[in-house]
């Protein structure tokens, strides 16, 4: 059985990729802090997925950028 959703984004819709080192610093910031989360919590859990999610969109457009690919 399918359900309708709205999906959390257009991954090839940018406004602003950020600088390779502060994309890394993020996502190292950001996986840290995700790690302390109650895997028990589906709240917590969910957070967790969407904070991870937006700054692997970054670190991943962010090594574009710098390979030239965007």
């Amino acid at each position: 059985m399918s359900e309708s959703y709205t999906p959390l984004g257009d991954p090839d819709e940018r406004a602003f990729v950020p600088p390779l080192p502060t994309a890394i610093d993020r996502a190292r910031r950001v996986l840290a802090e995700k790690a302390q989360a109650n895997i028990h919590d589906q709240d917590e859990m969910i957070r967790a997925a969407v904070g991870l999610h937006y700054v692997l969109r970054d670190l991943l457009a962010a090594l574009d950028a710098e390979r030239g690919a965007a």
